[in-house]
């Protein structure tokens, strides 16, 4: 290795190093803030570590939040496995039992995901009144195992497209029908597929807000309302927010570290031919 190569490396370690850190200030600065007595938490000593630390904000924080977690629980994981198991079983279709149509199928599943969802919230909201599923967690999981279909769907169309068609037709001549061919060959075969949909459905329905603000209220609200609803109506606690934002965030921090390198292996197998 050259000296001039040696110095342009070292140089792109650097720039990397300073983007590292100026990504991550904001939480340096959240962990700091949840670890201060509340009269310590002012802009002057935003960047100063805390003279003892007080992990009060946390017990406050996640006494406040803890139903709501358990809500967040219950809603995204039936509604992450219920996309990922019809996405799984549209995309097999869609990609090697193919028929008249269905390329037309897929482009209005497809259109799906480019429909804004404060558009539809009103006819939404009320739909789900006449069917007694408003203001509960059964009619936010329908809502997200609906909005979750068209991107799961395309997910596992594109993962599905690279499993040889022989193998489907080997199965056929043994006299495997369609579920056969799904449950003995597809789905062993595509468990990097359902890591990467998992996670993405995780953590979009983790964290998203509208859907949850309208259609649940008080004792149904996932984590995320909550947290809105912890800031209070007059003197914000910022010690005992940040808190509650670091307990918010801990489940989806938990499955990247998990499942990390599982996600980046199912998106590079969904995308290389042959």
């Amino acid at each position: 290795m050259t000296l001039k190569r040696l110095g342009l490396r070292s140089i792109l370690y650097i720039l990397l190093i300073i983007f590292c850190l100026f990504y991550i200030m904001p939480l340096y600065v959240m962990i700091l803030t949840s670890l201060k007595p509340f009269e310590e938490v002012t802009l002057a000593t935003m960047w100063k570590i805390p003279s003892t630390l007080d992990f009060s904000s946390y017990r406050f924080a996640f006494e406040k939040l803890a139903p709501n977690l358990l809500n967040s629980l219950y809603l995204v994981i039936p509604a992450t496995v219920l996309s990922a198991m019809i996405g799984s079983m549209n995309g097999y279709v869609l990609s090697k039992w193919k028929f008249k149509g269905s390329e037309w199928i897929f482009t209005a599943l497809l259109f799906g995901m480019f429909i804004p969802y404060q558009s539809i919230l009103i006819p939404l909201i009320e739909f789900l009144r006449n069917i007694g599923l408003y203001n509960s967690i059964t009619g936010l999981v329908f809502v997200h195992v609906v909005y979750g279909i068209p991107i799961t769907t395309l997910m596992f169309r594109n993962f599905y497209a690279n499993i040889p068609i022989d193998l489907i037709e080997s199965a056929k001549m043994d006299g495997a029908g369609f579920l056969r061919v799904y449950w003995n060959i597809m789905m062993p075969l595509s468990i990097t597929g359902f890591v990467v949909v998992g996670i993405w459905q995780f953590t979009n329905i983790w964290n998203e807000f509208l859907f949850a603000v309208t259609i649940t209220t008080n004792t149904q609200q996932p984590v995320m309302v909550a947290l809105q609803n912890l800031s209070g109506s007059q003197i914000v606690e910022w010690n005992v927010q940040m808190a509650g934002a670091l307990l918010a965030a801990l489940p989806t921090l938990l499955v990247y570290i998990i499942l990390g390198k599982y996600f980046v292996r199912g998106l590079l197998a969904g995308s290389i031919k042959g």
